[in-house]
């Protein structure tokens, strides 16, 4: 597992340790959950992602990949 150092204002950090100890989890772990609702994901499941597009509606690469960017921007609200 590897290890990040970030900085965030000092209102958000303290909003993560309450959260983190009323829910009796690890501030990593929430923070790993934050990423994953975004859609941040490692390139295996990304792939993933876009083999299960094209297989649900048997596009080819560039319609599946175009796909699951438009549907990846539009959850995240771009």
């Amino acid at each position: 597992m590897s290890r990040l150092t970030i900085t965030i204002d000092d209102n958000l950090h303290r909003a993560l340790k309450e959260t983190a100890a009323r829910q009796g989890r690890s501030i990593a772990s929430i923070i790993e959950e934050s990423l994953r609702l975004r859609g941040i994901r490692d390139q295996a499941s990304a792939r993933a992602l876009v083999e299960k597009a094209r297989e649900r509606a048997s596009l080819d690469e560039a319609e599946a990949l175009k796909l699951a960017v438009d549907e990846t921007r539009t959850t995240r609200g771009q």
